[in-house]
Formats: C-alpha cells, sequence, structure tokens
C-alpha cells in the first residue's frame, strides 16, 4: 500500500469518526491503531509469500496459488507491499515515540505503581479525604455512579409513598363518613 493510499484511508477514517481529530494525541492513537492493523496485514503478507517460494507441486487444491512465471510475479508484488508496509509502520511508531517525547510527559506517569497496589475495579475512583481508613477507597466511578443512582432510587420510592400517603390522610379527613359505613 503506497503512503498516498494510506494517507487517504487515514483521511476517511478521519471523515466517519471525528474523534480521532480532535487532538494530536487522538490522532497518534488513531496512528497507533493503524499500526497495529497494519502489521496483521504483514503477517498475512509474510505467510503468503512462504506460499509463493514453495514447490507448485506441494500445493494444496484450496490454495489457490497461481502457477508459473505468475507464481514470481505475485511473489514480487507481495514482498513490495511487505516491504512498503513495513516501512510504514517503523515510521508511524517513531512519529508516535516523537510526540511522546515532544509532550514531555512527566516521569512521574510513567513510573510503576507502588507494591501491593489494587487499582479500581471498574475506572478512576472519587478522591477521598483519608486514604487509609476508608473501606470504599478501592471502588471505582462506576460503583459510585450506581450507589448514587441507587439512593436516589430509595429517595424517590420514600417521597411517592409519603405523597401517597399524604393524599390518602386529605381523602379520609375530606370524608369522615366513608369511614363509618366500612
Amino acid at each position: 500500500m503506497s503512503s498516498a493510499a494510506r494517507i487517504d484511508g487515514e483521511t476517511d477514517a478521519l471523515e466517519t469518526d471525528p474523534i480521532w481529530a480532535t487532538s494530536r494525541t487522538a490522532r497518534q492513537i488513531f496512528a497507533l491503531g493503524q499500526v497495529e492493523k497494519d502489521i496483521t496485514r504483514l503477517m498475512a503478507l509474510a505467510a503468503s509469500s512462504i506460499s509463493l517460494l514453495t514447490l507448485p507441486q506441494t500445493d494444496a487444491p484450496e490454495d489457490n496459488l497461481p502457477q508459473g512465471d505468475e507464481r514470481s510475479e505475485q511473489f514480487v508484488l507481495e514482498v513490495s507491499e511487505y516491504f512498503e508496509r513495513l516501512d510504514a509502520i517503523q515510521i508511524a511508531i517513531r512519529s508516535s515515540l516523537a510526540h511522546i517525547r515532544q509532550s514531555r510527559i512527566a516521569p512521574s506517569a510513567i513510573n510503576a505503581p507502588p507494591p501491593n497496589f489494587v487499582p479500581p475495579s471498574l475506572g478512576v475512583g472519587l478522591p477521598s479525604s483519608d486514604e487509609g481508613s476508608s473501606p470504599r477507597k478501592n471502588r471505582g466511578l462506576q460503583e459510585e455512579r450506581i450507589e448514587r443512582d441507587a439512593w436516589k432510587g430509595i429517595l424517590d420510592a420514600l417521597r411517592r409513598l409519603k405523597a401517597e400517603q399524604q393524599a390518602q390522610n386529605e381523602v379520609q379527613s375530606t370524608n369522615p363518613s366513608t369511614d363509618m359505613e366500612l
């Protein structure tokens, strides 16, 4: 795949999902995603090139490999694409590394966490004032939201129950004869 076709493919993907155009970092992440796809294609090309190097007599009928001069022409095409992709991959990786270096990410952001660190189970946790004694410190943001929504649901149910009780009390106070007839 030529670099122009690769750029066109990236431009198409950027047009379909605008999230990848929001920042330079997003574009770099998108480029690394493309590198992953290129590596997959690179492996397929390597396998197919090796198949083309084998003797035609060893081909299985379902391989659908070309015969004669077409075989060597196909090999040349696949090896050429292999090296183009390999070059594109190394350029993309170098570009991403240069972006990371230029961003001057603080070393503390890349250092390993302290020993015995257990990350929150569902994402980033909420900050707490006392880290040591809080039993909720290992809860994630999603868990906190679920608990908040549960409490809101309980509060809403209690308010509805109170409103129904008040409505019944009002009906009973306006119709005292209803109780006497029953």
